[in-house]
């Protein structure tokens, strides 16, 4: 994965890096984790066809927001998210993942 150093993208100061088409953009150093998260989403983004993705997950958030009535426990409840959290200190993940295992994370937390 290539990674962009810089302090413009991402926008905003919550967030720190994030997978644009497979590139990561970050504000600066990132550890194994940080680029096992986002290497997740390049999977991710793989499956599902770079505009597909991008589609579905704003889609998903915009849903999450009204659920979780917040945009930050929107974010943090979208499917790809979920998935990546749920597995980004797990640095073997990636090699035993099933296509698609993002879809087990849709179902809402109680």
């Amino acid at each position: 994965m290539k990674i962009i150093y810089n302090k413009i993208i991402p926008f905003g100061k919550q967030f720190y890096a994030i997978n644009l088409f497979g590139i990561l953009f970050a504000k600066g150093p990132c550890n194994k984790i940080t680029i096992n998260h986002e290497s997740i989403h390049t999977a991710q983004i793989k499956e599902l066809g770079y505009i597909f993705f991008y589609i579905i997950y704003l889609m998903e958030w915009l849903v999450r927001i009204i659920q979780y009535r917040g945009y930050v426990r929107g974010y943090e409840n979208i499917s790809f998210e979920r998935e990546a959290y749920s597995n980004q200190y797990n640095l073997q993940y990636l090699k035993k993942r099933k296509r698609y295992s993002f879809v087990k994370y849709l179902k809402k937390r109680q």
